[in-house]
């Protein structure tokens, strides 16, 4: 028999305490869960085998490349993923490009060579050069066209009476002082004028050719008027090279050829031009008068605007980036090419802001006379070509950025496409591609000098280029730091190059 002392001490010994019951269900816990979780990936194994199989290829395929592309990067040009990061992320909260192109148009207007509007436009990008701190801020004189417009007009006679818009092309001759009134005949190309000729003399030509790219529908444009007086016209009239109309006649250059006559050379617009087409597809005899003082002067003397920073361990070896300051005398010049100028400038500006000191010298320069003569380019080239290691020209547009066209060896054209991919991601402009370079930097990449520009979005370019609405509310502030991004740390990686370029 049990005491009663005894029995006490029995179902104490027997009780647990609270804690002792947690530490129980805890354990019971522990091994319920253990066995779910056991039971789970027994049951799904297949699954998550699959699944660790795609993680591990996206840390193959993102992660490591990503990896490997910095290091490329580094050996290809010093510091340029850190400086080159640093600079898109900074023109991406802004720049002052739009603004100083803004300054820029309102002040001066348009901007043709020989006029006084160019001469103060370039003493006031000197002057801000120089309070921007760039160095080495200097003008190189240059000896360039003056073609003059004057006044003009055409009106359509017959079969009824109707103001034409028009816009001479630069280059022609006046009218000599009087009316041309004579019959038009309408052509659709050059085949068609040569199957026509015999209905040629005496009448004015309309090439009514309808847009399908510049460099296809531009040889109208330029040569038209030779053409047309081979057959005996009076004058050439063209539709306007563009896509696109509110009824903005759009100029630009023409040539003559010796051995044949001048003949004064004009444009009109969509409009016009389908017009005439119509009355005469009507069996309408469709009667034009023109008028035309344009004159072309003795070359006048303008100047090529240059600012820099000077290399640390190469300044005798110059990365050049720029675009032309002359504009066509219609519109602003703001998207041909103020906004080139303004890009290349800020992009420079930029870089010394940040205090970067780049190895090489990087150079902005504004061209002059790209429109009527190219005299910048070529002036520029004869000076500077032996010194400089690479140049980039924009003039498509300061609109949102897609890469560059590029000018070199296949191994340059490589290690560019890779710091292109790598630094400017963030704002989309990595297509690297061999092609053209610009009219003011081909002079240099024809003497062997690698070189680039600016591949931007086109889609409505020719919708205002050479005209009226080329303005500045045709400008986007935000595709324009894109730019400035993309320019200054492309300039960047180039002149940080190690070594020469392969």
């Amino acid at each position: 028999m049990i005491s009663m002392a005894s029995h006490e001490d029995l179902i104490e010994d027997n009780l647990l305490l609270p804690h002792e019951i947690n530490n129980q269900r805890n354990r019971k816990v522990k091994a319920t869960f253990l066995h779910k979780i056991k039971a789970f990936f027994v049951k799904n194994w297949k699954i998550i085998l699959l699944l660790f199989v795609i993680l591990l290829l996206i840390s193959c395929t993102i992660i490591i490349p990503i990896s490997i592309l910095k290091d490329k990067t580094k050996n290809i040009s010093s510091q340029c993923d850190e400086y080159g990061k640093k600079i898109v992320e900074t023109a991406l909260k802004g720049t002052e490009a739009y603004s100083r192109l803004a300054t820029m148009c309102t002040l001066f207007g348009n901007r043709l060579s020989g006029t006084q509007a160019l001469e103060n436009t370039i003493d006031w990008i000197q002057e801000q050069m120089i309070n921007d701190g760039l160095e080495n801020v200097h003008t190189d004189n240059v000896s360039v066209t003056h073609w003059v417009r004057g006044n003009e007009y055409a009106h359509m006679t017959a079969p009824y009476y109707k103001k034409l818009n028009m816009l001479g092309l630069g280059g022609s001759i006046s009218t000599g002082g009087i009316n041309i009134t004579a019959q038009v005949i309408v052509v659709n190309s050059f085949d068609e004028l040569d199957q026509v000729q015999s209905q040629v003399p005496g009448k004015i030509v309309l090439f009514n050719a309808v847009f399908t790219n510049y460099s296809s529908t531009v040889q109208y444009r330029a040569s038209g008027a030779v053409a047309a007086a081979k057959y005996g016209a009076v004058a050439s009239l063209i539709r306007s090279v563009t896509p696109y109309s509110l009824g903005t006649p759009h100029t630009g250059g023409m040539y003559y050829q010796d051995g044949v006559k001048q003949i004064p050379a004009a444009a009109l617009t969509l409009e016009d031009s389908d017009l005439i087409q119509g009355l005469v597809n009507f069996n309408k005899s469709v009667t034009i008068q023109l008028y035309m003082e344009a004159q072309t002067l003795p070359n006048a003397i303008s100047r090529n605007v240059m600012g820099q920073i000077t290399g640390s361990e190469y300044p005798d070896q110059v990365v050049v980036i720029g675009g032309h300051i002359d504009s066509w005398d219609v519109g602003q010049g703001a998207m041909d090419d103020g906004g080139g100028v303004m890009v290349s400038w800020e992009a420079v500006r930029l870089i010394k802001a940040l205090g970067i000191k780049p190895k090489r010298t990087i150079r902005v320069v504004a061209w002059t006379n790209e429109e009527n003569g190219a005299a910048g380019g070529q002036n520029y080239a004869a000076l500077y070509k032996n010194e400089t290691f690479f140049s980039i020209e924009t003039d498509g547009g300061a609109t949102t950025p897609l890469g560059f066209s590029v000018t070199s060896s296949s191994k340059t054209l490589s290690a560019l496409s890779t710091i292109a991919e790598h630094v400017l991601k963030p704002i989309g402009s990595t297509s690297v591609t061999e092609g053209e370079v610009g009219t003011d930097n081909s002079f240099l990449v024809d003497q062997g000098v690698p070189g680039a520009q600016l591949v931007t979005n086109m889609t409505q370019y020719f919708w205002f280029h050479h005209s009226e609405g080329d303005a500045i509310d045709k400008m986007d502030p935000v595709q324009m730091d894109q730019c400035v991004g993309t320019m200054a740390a492309m300039a960047l990686c180039i002149a940080n190059f190690n070594g020469n370029l392969p």
